[in-house]
């Protein structure tokens, strides 16, 4: 029997932070399970791993992501899963499309989805907030900047956990409908892309055919990629940061008054819990040379997990990590990432945080977790949660 750490355990689902800090003090570069990856939980060592793509390269991820049981996976692909120059031309193509501009875009939907929410509760009576609340609102932002069928946003996220349970290890009983799920992607993002070859409309998806870089624009594998990590990615980080946000607040009573009270700190709240629980748990690297972390050598050819969780909570790096505290430098940690591959969508996931807490938590006075419980998604790297039944209490007035 194997005596690795197994970060898809109940109990590390549940909870992997006391696990993490036992790894950061005793083995800080180590192989776990399942796959027999070696994760790397400290702060130094995980900004190493995320900033220097010349020994660390992306490929990790991209290795990771394309199992030999799943073959072919458009996020595989993406943008954010390459190594300079061709990241670095890509990135340029995106950045033309993925303006500023975009915030100001979903900010009344957002809201408006905030507020249908906030209204439909009912004191005491108990509703999934996954699937109402924390996935709605990433669900209305992309639909919109991507000019698809709000009445989609569901399936959307749907298809982001299965993407995000994809691993070497994901069981088999599972590899038909993830194959089914990427099918089905593929066959809707071509029908989207031939629609604005026809007729341009007002969003990313028509920005982004238009994208030009010294006269070369995305191919149509390339705009897939980008497509289904925005429907993955864009989708899984707010929801996590919402439903982390609710949980929280179930067991600070104090800490939901003061944010209703002063909900100029309302911003500070978001990136403190990107920081405390962050959506993106770990990013797999490949190493491309030899090398050595904390002491530890790494061979050419390891899969490499930089632990972000754990990273954010090391007391090497930050004091009380294990405290939420709104007087902490404005940071979200390394949630969002290092460098050449700091995620482009992070202002835009701050704004959904935020704006979507701005509208709920002046219209509650009080919430529970449920006795109907929840449920953590298989991912390995992300940390998100398939179901989770709350009670609120409807301020008064």
């Amino acid at each position: 029997m194997s005596n690795r750490y197994n970060l898809l355990a109940p109990e590390a689902r549940n909870d992997p932070y006391p696990l993490y800090a036992e790894m950061r003090e005793s083995a800080p570069v180590c192989q776990i399970e399942p796959g027999g990856l070696w994760a790397v939980s400290r702060y130094d060592d995980v900004a190493a791993v995320l900033s220097d793509s010349a020994v660390f390269s992306s490929a990790g991820l991209r290795e990771a992501t394309r199992p030999s049981w799943l073959g072919h996976n458009p996020v595989a692909d993406s943008l954010a899963l390459m190594d300079p120059p061709v990241h670095t031309k890509l990135r340029a193509l995106v950045s033309r499309a993925f303006s500023s501009r975009v915030v100001p875009r979903v900010e009344p939907l957002v809201r408006a989805a905030a507020r249908r929410f906030a209204d439909s509760i009912v004191t005491g009576q108990p509703i999934e907030v996954q699937e109402h609340f924390s996935s709605e609102i990433p669900g209305v932002a992309i639909a919109e900047l991507l000019g698809l069928d709000p009445s989609l946003r569901r399936l959307f996220f749907s298809w982001s956990e299965a993407l995000f349970s994809i691993h070497p290890a994901t069981p088999p009983e599972h590899h038909e409908r993830i194959r089914a799920v990427i099918s089905d992607i593929e066959t809707y993002l071509r029908e989207v892309l031939a629609d604005r070859r026809r007729s341009r409309r007002d969003d990313l998806v028509s920005d982004l055919l238009d994208a030009e870089v010294d006269g070369e624009r995305l191919s149509e594998a390339e705009l897939i990629s980008f497509l289904a990590i925005i429907l993955q990615g864009g989708h899984d980080t707010v929801a996590s940061l919402l439903a982390s946000s609710l949980r929280c607040l179930a067991g600070r009573p104090d800490l939901l008054a003061l944010l209703r009270a002063e909900p100029t700190a309302i911003p500070a709240f978001v990136e403190e819990m990107l920081r405390f629980d962050p959506p993106l748990q770990g990013s797999p690297r490949l190493t491309v040379s030899d090398t050595e972390l904390s002491g530890v050598p790494l061979p050419r050819g390891s899969v490499v997990l930089a632990l972000i969780g754990s990273a954010n909570r090391d007391d090497r790096r930050m004091k009380d990590p294990d405290r939420i505290d709104l007087s902490r430098k404005r940071n979200a940690g390394l949630t969002f990432g290092l460098g050449a591959h700091f995620c482009i969508g992070a202002a835009l996931s701050l704004a959904e945080g935020r704006l979507a807490l701005e509208e709920l938590l002046p219209r509650i006075q009080g919430l529970r977790t449920h006795e109907r419980g929840s449920a953590w998604s298989a991912s390995l790297f992300s940390r998100n949660q398939t179901f989770l039944w709350m009670e609120f209490d409807r301020a008064r007035g």
